[in-house]
């Protein structure tokens, strides 16, 4: 970071008009932004990548279904006819909550940025429970960049399987474990098993993808437990009749590039030999829950979640608005994509009502609207309002709500088209996998945090180096043994 003095960003000059500070592209960010359209005021989104990204598609782009772009687009293409908004890239790393200003940092670049109404909407990472070492070998499913990482080490796996010829290691490459048997779990097991009986059955000549091993862990003691024990009994009678394996009661103790160790409930400890590991199992709040923690003394739980007034805001800072993944709310509310969009829709009503002298809302009460997962082509469950669906009714309904919910007219058509072509028929649009894709997040960490910078031009009055990687470590890593 430079330590010449941080510059305000460009355009946020006094106006006349309030402004509104933004954190985060996700669900709760972008539908903050978009209800303020009308308002008279200034907005700033702040978001650590330019795109919105659609969470609960990934494991579609992780195996081949949908290309990212059909589930990320531009934030600012969003917003281009919102000309009250303004968007930055950037990773917010302070909040001056007595001097009302968010600073942000991209590759050296620090920018400050005043508000008077702060919206905080920056989402959640994947947790590892405090087993962080676990990301080297299990990829979470929170982002874009995991989301092409585990497509190039899933389709990665099957072409080193034809090449092998110990029958331990074609066992081991085609052995996959899944962690986490929530929604994403489920659909992640579930659209791996398709791949290896419907779209790459014919594919091969040494092996036979259909005798890959697909594995689904949990430690509670059943599938989808926000659905209830009917529906969840339902998913996972019907992953084991699609051949994935489901172990529940079972923690994860250890892992490697060869495998994981797992602990069952009798106390028993076991090894599974698996090349590709997908970690879905917890989430973690922002780190920037914590920094505004300290800043305002607001509670902050285990998960980096800020304690929020009935309304959403701060103790002692009306000001200060904390949606989606980031507030743990009184009523306890779930970790999911519709809390963060009537959240966000919620503080920009809050901001508008005070902006114009009325009474504020009542305290944030979020309408549930059900939950849903696909469980493979044409199947899914469904809990809504009480109402509980299962198979093609299911999978049809959810269809029409992620439809729905896709943001641009564009993005909706190629959907449909790439959905036509994989559930009507047996191929994968997007299979394409490179290394770059399977190796590049572990080498970005190796080189440091200041490879980036010193390659894209970052300030150049005081320019940091990547930290070295002696020869050794070079090729421990190009030589490590995972798909």
């Amino acid at each position: 970071m430079t330590t010449s003095p941080a510059p305000t960003a460009p355009g946020s000059t006094p106006t006349g008009r309030p402004r509104v500070v933004i954190v985060g592209s996700g669900f709760g960010g972008l539908f903050a932004a978009k209800a303020l359209r009308n308002a008279d005021v200034d907005v700033t989104v702040i978001g650590k990548t330019g795109h919105h990204l659609f969470q609960p598609l990934l494991y579609q782009v992780a195996t081949g279904i949908l290309s990212e772009g059909e589930i990320a687009p531009a934030t600012r293409e969003v917003l281009r006819h919102q000309k009250n908004a303004r968007v930055v890239l950037g990773e917010v790393v302070d909040v001056d909550v007595e001097a009302r200003t968010v600073t942000s940092t991209i590759l050296g670049r620090t920018t400050v940025h005043p508000y008077d109404e702060l919206i905080v909407a920056a989402g959640a990472g994947q947790s590892y429970f405090g087993n962080d070492r676990f990301a080297e070998f299990a990829p979470g499913m929170k982002s874009i960049d995991d989301a092409l990482e585990l497509r190039g080490r899933i389709f990665g796996a099957f072409e080193l399987a034809e090449l092998a010829t110990d029958p331990a290691e074609v066992d081991r490459l085609m052995t996959f474990v899944v962690v986490g048997a929530g929604p994403t779990g489920v659909e992640m097991a579930g659209q791996i098993a398709e791949l290896a009986h419907r779209t790459l059955r014919r594919d091969f000549r040494s092996i036979d993808p259909e005798q890959a091993r697909i594995i689904l862990l949990d430690g509670a003691p059943q599938v989808l437990p926000p659905f209830g024990p009917k529906l969840g009994e339902k998913a996972r009678r019907h992953l084991n009749g699609m051949g994935v394996e489901v172990q529940l009661g079972a923690l994860v103790t250890d892992m490697d590039a060869d495998g994981l160790t797992v602990k069952d409930a009798d106390g028993q400890e076991r090894r599974i030999a698996a090349a590709t590991k997908v970690w879905a199992a917890g989430v973690q709040a922002s780190p920037l829950g914590r920094l505004l923690g300290d800043a305002t003394g607001a509670e902050v739980d285990r998960a980096g979640r800020l304690s929020v007034q009935p309304d959403l805001t701060l103790p002692g800072h009306p000001e200060i608005h904390v949606v989606g993944d980031m507030a743990n709310h009184p009523d306890k509310l779930p970790g999911v994509a519709q809390v963060a969009i009537q959240g966000g829709r919620y503080a920009a009503d809050q901001i508008k009502r005070r902006l114009a002298g009325r009474d504020p809302r009542r305290a944030f009460k979020y309408r549930d609207k059900g939950n849903m997962a696909t469980i493979s082509r044409f199947s899914a469950v469904a809990d809504i309002k009480g109402m509980k669906f299962e198979g093609f009714i299911a999978w049809v309904i959810w269809l029409v709500v992620h439809l729905f919910y896709i943001i641009g007219f564009k993005s909706r058509v190629t959907t449909v088209l790439h959905w036509m072509v994989s559930f009507l028929g047996r191929g994968r649009s997007q299979r394409v996998a490179t290394q770059q894709q399977v190796y590049g997040r572990l080498a970005l960490e190796r080189l440091g945090a200041g490879f980036a910078t010193s390659k894209t031009g970052g300030p150049k009055d005081h320019p940091e180096q990547p930290d070295e990687v002696n020869p050794e470590q070079q090729h421990d890593f190009v030589g490590r043994r995972t798909a």
